[in-house]
């Protein structure tokens, strides 16, 4: 692979004296996992101790410290012991020891510019919970429009740990995938009262109460009726009353086992109900007494112009949208109105419910009563992996799919955050890792345009 770095790291001691800061790129998939993240910690400490390790006396570098907002100053002498570090991940190790080490948890911001980012995080180990521990962390973070989190590039849909409708499955798996995505730089987790009735909120509110790492947790507050998508010519007052918003966010609440909600989402949206004073009130009211931060909507299946109209109002802060390489109708007026109106962006669904992450084929089988069993029924498996087939021809060989579509996704500027599921600690860390290889080329997105597909499999 290749390491492309920022162009403040020509000399290091000209880094230094400018105060600029600097960054890397990576370029190129990594022959191993890890092995991007290795080389870049290695290369990025060899400069530390060439230009500022040597320095003496009350030198400090600024860092922000994951349970508070303000930036503090970590002591220079750390700096000697990620010089150690260094050397210990190019041997590929993933936890070292420190001695000594006596802060709970930092995160030194390297750089957080449009050629990547590099956090280098100080904590403890879950499993070893005595034991200090240091990684090397690449993950880019987004503005999620007004609100001003800085959420991470990639975040983490939590549908499938729900445990009815994706089976397959453990707890325990869940937990650990978890712990993994939040370990490599997630710090947003979209979950919802739904899946599960509220499993996958009890279990994301576990992890964030465990790690107090800062994270930012969006739910949604389910139809009333349970039908999903919105059918258009059905009230607002059967779907979403002003009592059962406010009662739902509180049971989410009550499951997440947190003081409040970052962002809460109505979980289906008719533009009917634009003018209603239900959703308004509640999310007033919601926001008002501290319950919630910030309000959304998640949009219906493949119509992202059903959100336009609620947008336009100025009273929610975020829409979520299935947007993806087959799906690319969102880019035509959905998004561009996000980024004038500066509204954040979740794109969901951006592996197709499976069908870009180049296992599937007609063969794939499901367990009985799983989502996907339903979603690919017919010949639905057989037209998938044709699709799939032509866009691996047009992209040349070796192609990683399932890359490939996360970074489509995050080549669009409006998009603020991707959430793609992550049931298994592999999937954490394949995932995660497609922030550091940025945007894909305009050549590819072109490619890629050509394989748009107007369909609808959830009808």
């Amino acid at each position: 692979m290749h390491i492309s770095l920022g162009q403040q790291l020509a000399d290091p001691q000209q880094v230094h004296d400018s105060g600029q800061p600097f960054g890397f790129r990576l370029e190129g998939a990594p022959a191993r996992a890890g092995e991007g993240i290795v080389a870049a910690a290695a290369i990025f400490l060899t400069l530390l101790q060439q230009s500022l390790v040597k320095q003496a006396g009350e030198q400090a570098v600024e860092c922000a410290d994951l349970e508070a907002d303000a930036p503090t100053r970590l002591p220079l002498h750390f700096l000697h012991d990620f010089v150690a570090v260094a050397r210990r991940l190019e041997e590929h190790e993933e936890d070292v020891e420190i001695g000594g080490l006596e802060r709970f948890r930092k995160v030194i911001h390297i750089s957080n510019w449009n050629t990547g980012s590099l956090l280098v995080v100080i904590g403890r180990s879950q499993e070893r919970k005595h034991t200090p521990r240091v990684m090397l962390v690449l993950m880019n973070y987004r503005k999620l429009g007004r609100t001003n989190f800085a959420v991470s590039e990639i975040g983490y849909g939590a549908w499938g740990i729900g445990g009815t409708q994706w089976l397959g499955g453990t707890d325990d798996e869940s937990l650990l995938a978890l712990r993994r995505a939040i370990e490599l730089g997630v710090n947003f987790i979209d979950t919802a009262l739904a899946y599960g009735d509220g499993h996958s909120e009890k279990l994301v509110g576990r992890i964030v109460r465990e790690t107090k790492a800062g994270i930012f947790v969006a739910t949604k507050v389910p139809p009333k009726n349970r039908i999903w998508p919105a059918q258009r010519g059905v009230g607002i007052q059967n779907v979403f009353p002003y009592d059962y918003i406010v009662s739902s966010a509180e049971q989410s609440l009550r499951n997440l086992g947190l003081d409040a909600i970052d962002l809460l989402q109505l979980h289906v949206w008719n533009p009917e109900w634009v003018d209603r004073e239900e959703w308004r009130r509640a999310f007033e009211d919601l926001k008002r007494s501290g319950k919630v931060r910030f309000a959304g909507v998640s949009l219906s299946d493949h119509d992202p112009d059903s959100g336009l109209s609620v947008i336009r109002t100025g009273l929610i802060d975020s829409v979520q949208v299935i947007y993806n390489i087959f799906d690319q109708s969102p880019e035509k007026q959905l998004l561009p109105l996000c980024q004038a109106d500066d509204i954040g962006v979740l794109a969901r669904v951006p592996l197709d419910e499976g069908g870009l992450s180049g296992h599937l084929d007609e063969h794939t089988r499901f367990p009985t009563g799983d989502f996907r069993e339903w979603y690919f029924r017919g010949g639905r498996k057989k037209q998938v992996a044709e699709h799939v087939a032509a866009l691996r021809r047009d992209l040349g060989g070796g192609v990683n799919l399932p890359e490939t579509a996360l970074r489509f996704c995050l080549s669009h500027p409006a998009v603020s955050t991707v959430i793609p599921g992550m049931r298994t600690r592999q999937h954490a860390e394949s995932n995660t890792g497609v922030s550091a290889l940025g945007a894909l080329s305009r050549e590819t997105l072109t490619v890629l345009k050509r394989h748009a597909w107007d369909r609808n499999f959830y009808s």
